[in-house]
């Protein structure tokens, strides 16, 4: 997630909100107008509202909206509102005849969904309207960086800067890539905007790498408009600006709001059914900790966070209070913990306190886990793509994890494959995949591992 992506995920959000306001609000004058609904018992409106607004929810995550993009047609909006509404015509069709079997509702959700379809598609062309508008005058822009020579990059910046509604604003150019990297090195603090395009004349691969590298770290979405992409060692996705071609570096399933809103549902539902036996055995923790070490019963300790931001991430203390505890990594057997510390670290009850951080925002369920801060420092500088970690929000638990890299880093590369399996799990994110890793991090539990101290 790259730092202007929050504001266009509130975007999503607001049309995803309107998009369910309008459903009820078709729902409402159906029920008062249209002679298959008029007559129907409270009971069978309540549960068809229901129906409705799941079938909605479902629809939207597999066809999520496009209206906060820069550069958004007539034609695609038209055929995703399309799309949204016969997938979520089609399922509250199937959901409804599944509860009600002989209740006549294909021509009610036909003619529903067409007038659905007219009125979402008005408050599209109204919405789009309004983030324009917002745009023009300096709204939600994203900053751009250009490097490169080439003539094509010339023509990528008069698509990206022609409409000044599409929100784009430049914020450096380089002629000179080498130069770019140049002044990258001299200046610890520079800025590189949001997004980096880079096109250069001849074929320069290690220069390709080194800034696509440079966008990793600085958490900047980084696209390249190609001379010849397969040469490059770039593991490259795709896209299209109007009719060029250009590659960016990392597909995000998350960046889809409806799978953003789906997740963020699903921690907030777990960390809130969660946080109720993690109170009642609250009182027993606090009481063995104390006795066994003096001291707060809680650890508090900043971590790096999404877009590299630094959280405060909560723990049940699991160590005698040390001075090294913002830099040294547990060790199998660190003369800084207790004993029952030690058997909450092999059961990661220590780890229950970070559910009231999923319940603020700071974390997610899972995720890549979230290091101390010296860590991030210092592995930042050692490994490529280290920092792309940190386009989602950490997690109680992830990939990594459940795949034989939880607990301490004795060796680079041990790091260095913890981040590869982060940055798989952040390629190729879905629901189903989190139940997975879920399961088998409660499975790992009942099995004794050897690196879990």
């Amino acid at each position: 997630m790259t730092k202007n992506t929050r504001s266009n995920n509130w975007i999503k959000r607001f049309v995803i909100i309107g998009d369910f306001v309008l459903l009820n609000l078709v729902l409402y004058v159906f029920s008062l107008w249209h002679p298959s609904m008029t007559g129907w018992e409270w009971e069978k409106l309540r549960i068809f509202f229901l129906v409705a607004n799941l079938a909605m929810l479902i629809s939207e995550w597999h066809r999520h909206t496009i209206i906060h993009r820069r550069l958004v047609f007539a034609g695609e909006m038209l055929k995703r509102v399309c799309q949204l509404i016969v997938i979520y015509t089609l399922i509250a069709y199937l959901i409804m005849k599944g509860i009600y079997l002989h209740v006549p509702v294909g021509k009610l959700l036909i003619v529903q969904g067409v007038v659905l379809f007219v009125v979402t598609i008005m408050t599209r062309f109204v919405e789009r309207s309004v983030i324009k508008y917002y745009r023009r005058y300096g709204g939600n822009t994203r900053a751009i960086t250009f490097v490169g020579d080439d003539p094509e990059l010339e023509l990528v910046k008069g698509k990206l800067l022609n409409d000044p509604t599409f929100g784009y604003r430049v914020l450096a150019e380089y002629k000179d890539a080498s130069d770019f990297i140049r002044k990258t090195e001299e200046m610890e603090d520079m800025d590189f905007g949001d997004e980096l395009y880079l096109c250069v004349s001849r074929l320069e691969k290690d220069i390709v790498k080194r800034i696509s590298n440079l966008c990793d770290q600085h958490l900047v979405g980084f696209f390249y408009v190609p001379l010849s992409v397969e040469s490059l060692g770039i593991n490259l996705k795709r896209e299209m600006l109007d009719e060029i071609d250009i590659y960016t570096t990392y597909e995000q399933p998350l960046q889809g709001a409806a799978n953003h809103v789906l997740k963020r549902v699903c921690d907030v539902a777990f960390s809130m059914v969660s946080l109720i036996p993690t109170a009642l055995i609250f009182p027993i923790v606090w009481l063995i900790v104390k006795i066994q070490s003096p001291g707060p019963v809680f650890f508090k300790q900043q971590r790096t966070g999404l877009d590299g931001k630094s959280f405060t991430m909560y723990k049940f203390r699991s160590m005698h209070v040390n001075v090294a505890a913002d830099k040294q990594q547990a060790t199998k057997d660190d003369p800084r913990k207790f004993p029952f510390g030690s058997f909450m670290r092999r059961m990661s009850i220590d780890e229950l306190p970070q559910l009231w951080n999923v319940l603020k925002g700071d974390m997610s369920i899972i995720g890549p886990r979230p290091h101390m801060i010296a860590h991030t420092e210092e592995y930042s500088q050692l490994i490529d793509k280290y920092m792309v970690r940190h386009f989602v929000k950490p997690g109680m638990t992830g990939w990594a994890q459940v795949t034989g890299f939880r607990g301490e880093t004795k060796e680079l590369w041990q790091m260095e494959e913890r981040v590869k399996r982060d940055i798989w799990y952040m390629e190729n994110w879905s629901i189903w995949l989190d139940l997975r890793i879920i399961w088998l991090t409660v499975k790992s539990l009942l099995v004794r591992q050897e690196n879990a101290y």
